[in-house]
């Protein structure tokens, strides 16, 4: 994404939305709170208020840039608009992996029509837990070591 695209979708390319843009394109794999993108921007030594990232978020979500998600825990997440795809996510550490599935994404179009809704967008959200040997939350992980 460049300057270019915050100009297509009706924004200026002021310089936070530029720093915040840059710092979603850098954590592309991640979800990202406004905290997180705050802490990001404050390690790079810029000085970009709270409030600002929020407003800026909610404009970018405005404008189809990004994508709000609100998981079990209710706290809000950001990523880059990427086109369909789903989310697992462990119940333990809160690990996400995004999973793109052609048939799957073909089924949740044909369950819409044969439903009579004509699909603008979706969720699809699968939560259980991830194997991970490092998974900082496993307490059978914890219990082995011990």
């Amino acid at each position: 994404m460049e300057t270019s695209d915050l100009r297509k979708a009706g924004l200026k390319a002021t310089l936070p939305r530029l720093k915040i843009l840059e710092v979603l394109q850098q954590n592309r794999q991640d979800h990202l709170s406004a905290e997180d993108v705050y802490r990001k921007l404050l390690d790079n030594e810029e000085d970009i208020g709270l409030a600002t990232i929020y407003r800026v978020l909610s404009q970018f979500e405005d404008a189809g840039l990004v994508i709000r998600h609100h998981f079990e825990d209710g706290h809000a997440l950001f990523e880059l608009e990427q086109g369909p795809h789903d989310h697992l996510i462990c119940v333990k550490c809160g690990k996400i992996e995004e999973f793109f599935d052609d048939e799957m994404q073909q089924r949740q179009r044909d369950l819409a029509q044969k439903s009579g809704f004509d699909l603008s967008k979706h969720t699809l959200v699968l939560y259980g837990e991830c194997q991970a040997a490092n998974c900082e939350n496993d307490t059978s992980n914890r219990k082995k070591d011990s």
